[in-house]
């Protein structure tokens, strides 16, 4: 019998995989782990890029960029007498833009960098509002992307530990 918080995850990732918009020029899957304070934790994302649009007469590109995401919560009692715990894990909704630079074919090219807003369902230790900024920085092959990935109140509000995370995708064109 598969233990429950292995079939709580698949549940939360096939959920999140169903939101994602029809319209996506690209749909990417991510996991991986995320730390706060050196403390590990699973996390799973579902992305979905659009169109890539130039921006201005640059070489850059940029496309609206939507996802849904889930970090696990943390049994570490330590936090327990905190305003926050690390217990509940962590549903987020973020919209925002990846950006690139170069035209395909160029070294280059497959680099990212991603700027969203995000809203959470709980406060936690490590994301303390509601809402948060993530920033992600990777690379993206046809059906493969690495990033890594920070979401931060931007230190609005305290404790500001954040999420770091190291994530691996498999991409899917729509």
């Amino acid at each position: 019998m598969l233990p429950r918080k292995l079939i709580r995850s698949a549940l939360a990732l096939t959920l999140l995989a169903a939101a994602v918009p029809a319209t996506a020029a690209r749909v990417e899957v991510q996991a991986g782990r995320s730390y706060m304070d050196s403390h590990g934790a699973n996390a799973a994302f579902v992305e979905a890029v659009f169109a890539p649009q130039p921006l201005g007469h640059t070489r850059f590109t940029w496309s609206p960029d939507v996802s849904l995401g889930w970090i696990d919560g943390r049994q570490l009692s330590a936090y327990d007498r905190g305003r926050y715990s690390t217990r509940p894990a962590v549903a987020l909704a973020a919209g925002g833009a990846r950006f690139q630079y170069g035209e395909a074919g160029q070294w280059c090219q497959p680099l990212f960098f991603t700027a969203q807003l995000a809203a959470t369902n709980h406060a936690t230790h490590a994301l303390s509002s509601h809402y948060q900024f993530v920033s992600t920085l990777g690379w993206q092959a046809k059906h493969f992307s690495v990033a890594l990935r920070h979401i931060s109140n931007g230190g609005l509000h305290s404790p500001n530990s954040g999420e770091t995370m190291a994530l691996i995708g498999v991409a899917f064109d729509i």
